[in-house]
């Protein structure tokens, strides 16, 4: 029998909750597929950074490399200013981890209903691959005030590491500067695992940038695809700038089977995804190094003012349970928590609010393990 250990960040606001929820159905998918789960729970969030200054420490990254997958619940609090918790516990966790893919699937589950007209499940089924350790999220800029002034900045990654020293002088009272950097390395390996996607699915792969305007970072970008595609004869491919893409995903979404993305226009066009699925309580996310530690979420906030009310909806808590046990080869007990959410939505069973129903968290969580085990049973 597999045994498996997975770390825990339950987070802040409504993550404990939808948590609870989601290791509740995994547990139930180990029990009829027989195998098992422990969990190492890590008090990682706004509370204790409140209370301590703490956000991430250099002991827990450690130990959290021991595992291949992490959930997570939710980061963000309204008493810790903006910024603070995503750079010091989010983005660490990416960089630190090299994930350097940001998997999410946009699926139309059947009993959703979608705000665009006339579109059905078979109509919106693709993933959108997004790099998540490049591009202007690299955290490099600043403020200079008029006059001159010399800054030194440093990017450190596992790939590279890269100094830009910079001579700046102006007449502006102020200005702000951001760096976006894109390596040929970097873009080559989210843009392979994008293709090898496409391979599995209909072969058919579309990358999104901005190089009529950005020229030079979104250039090369397309550069590369270039360069990848030629290893992948049988892949129809297609470019998309991002303003058009997001016209294309509400008029057609069912042109598009796996998108690959730089990090920031990733970031936009997936809240778009997530609402033509049907709203953010059924948006699941996987930060991804294919052959180090990971992290799976949903991603939607943390939602403060729900905090405790049992009212969130769980299900995309859920359904990134379901993406670890996929990479932990959890196949078939994956596939049926999958199952399960489009039943209990099909038959509308347990609904929360946003989905038009009045059930609580703890009572869509129930309604899953008891169609999973329905599902088994057939």
């Amino acid at each position: 029998m597999s045994s498996y250990k997975i770390p825990v960040i339950p987070g802040d606001g409504i993550g404990p909750e939808v948590i609870t929820e989601g290791k509740k159905v995994m547990e139930a998918a180990a029990e009829l597929f027989q195998f098992d789960i422990s969990w190492i729970d890590f008090d990682i969030g706004a509370e204790r950074y409140i209370k301590t200054g703490k956000l991430i420490e250099e002991e827990e990254l450690k130990e959290l490399s021991r595992y291949k997958a992490i959930y997570l619940g939710a980061v963000g609090d309204p008493k810790v200013k903006p910024g603070i918790l995503e750079k010091g516990i989010l983005l660490k966790i990416r960089f630190y981890f090299d994930q350097y893919i940001n998997l999410r699937p946009i699926k139309l589950l059947k009993g959703v209903e979608t705000p665009i007209k006339n579109k059905k499940p078979e109509d919106i089924n693709f993933l959108v691959i997004r790099e998540n350790t490049e591009d202007f999220y690299v955290g490099i800029g600043g403020r200079v005030e008029r006059g001159k002034s010399k800054q030194e900045l440093e990017l450190a990654r596992d790939l590279y590491s890269i100094k830009f020293g910079l001579d700046i002088e102006h007449d502006a009272d102020e200005i702000a500067y951001q760096i976006g950097v894109i390596s040929k390395e970097g873009a080559r390996r989210v843009i392979e695992y994008a293709f090898e996607r496409s391979m599995e699915r209909r072969k058919n792969l579309s990358s999104v940038d901005k190089a009529n305007v950005l020229s030079d970072i979104y250039g090369f970008w397309r550069d590369v695809f270039g360069e990848v595609s030629k290893g992948y004869p049988d892949v129809e491919t297609s470019f998309y700038f991002v303003d058009a893409i997001t016209m294309w995903f509400v008029k057609n979404p069912e042109w598009f089977d796996v998108i690959v993305t730089p990090n920031m226009f990733g970031d936009i066009i997936t809240d778009l995804g997530a609402m033509i699925q049907g709203g953010m309580g059924l948006a699941p996310g996987g930060n991804i190094n294919p052959s180090g530690t990971s992290m799976f979420e949903p991603i939607h906030g943390s939602a403060p003012k729900y905090k405790g009310k049992n009212v969130s909806n769980p299900i995309a808590t859920i359904w990134a349970g379901s993406m670890i046990l996929e990479t932990l080869g959890e196949k078939k007990a994956a596939k049926t928590i999958l199952d399960a959410i489009e039943e209990n939505l099909s038959q509308r069973v347990a609904l929360t609010r946003d989905l038009g129903g009045d059930s609580t968290t703890k009572e869509v969580g129930d309604a899953i393990v008891r169609m999973m085990k329905n599902i088994e049973q057939k």
